[in-house]
């Protein structure tokens, strides 16, 4: 039933959309859904941000990590940084990045130029995932001039049902990246870079899906939020 509403969304979206680019990257995800999980190309993406409210702040870099065959494809990764208006401001100690970090960045419309045909053809994956797609959506709609809707793969929310399911009580902090790695003795890496936490976001679906029946049992719908 799930996969039949995302399938119904997906081809909605598709109709009513005016552009030919956006029109062909929600159709290539169609076929995706019916498939185990390890025939799908995914990509593991993560931003930094000047903030978290995606109706003001602004992307300052993007990561990206391919999952093909059930592995991580490390040699394709991709890491853009993103010019902003104004500057990094306080957010600096968070991501690192400085304002002469973004000289030679992509405009805001170059970077989701890329992001679109870098992620044509995969279903997207992140943690916490709402909050990097509404940032996505918006830099896409700016860029096509129309209303965008993406779909992911939530490792947050697959873990918070998988715990859930195991009747697990659901602590302060219990579903940020680190703590989610840190179950399944996953190794601990540096937060608040986009491409290393791309690469740990990926890492952490792939456990899940180990832990929950093996890639085989597991098709890409039954995931998607």
């Amino acid at each position: 039933m799930h996969t039949q509403v995302l399938k119904s969304r997906l081809c909605w979206r598709a109709f009513r959309s005016h552009k030919e680019q956006l029109k062909n990257y929600y159709q290539a995800l169609l076929p995706l859904l019916d498939k185990p999980l390890n025939q799908v190309p995914m990509v593991a993406v993560d931003l930094e941000m000047t903030g978290l409210d995606a109706a003001f702040d602004q992307i300052l870099s993007i990561g990206l990590v391919p999952i093909r065959d059930g592995q991580l494809v490390l040699a394709q990764a991709q890491h853009k940084l993103v010019k902003i208006d104004g500057s990094v401001g306080q957010s600096a100690t968070i991501h690192g990045i400085l304002d002469n970090h973004l000289k030679q960045a992509l405009t805001p419309e170059a970077a989701m130029e890329w992001f679109l045909e870098a992620t044509l053809g995969k279903v997207l994956v992140a943690h916490h995932a709402p909050l990097d797609l509404a940032f996505l959506q918006n830099g896409l709609t700016s860029l096509l001039g129309e209303k965008v809707s993406l779909i992911a793969i939530d490792t947050l929310a697959v873990e918070r049902k998988r715990l859930l399911r195991q009747h697990e009580v659901l602590k302060e902090g219990s579903l940020r990246l680190g703590a989610c790695r840190d179950r399944y003795h996953l190794p601990i890496y540096a937060a608040h870079n986009a491409l290393i936490d791309a690469l740990a976001c990926g890492e952490l679906l792939l456990a899940q899906v180990a832990s929950i029946s093996g890639t085989e049992q597991v098709k890409a719908a039954e995931l998607i939020g």
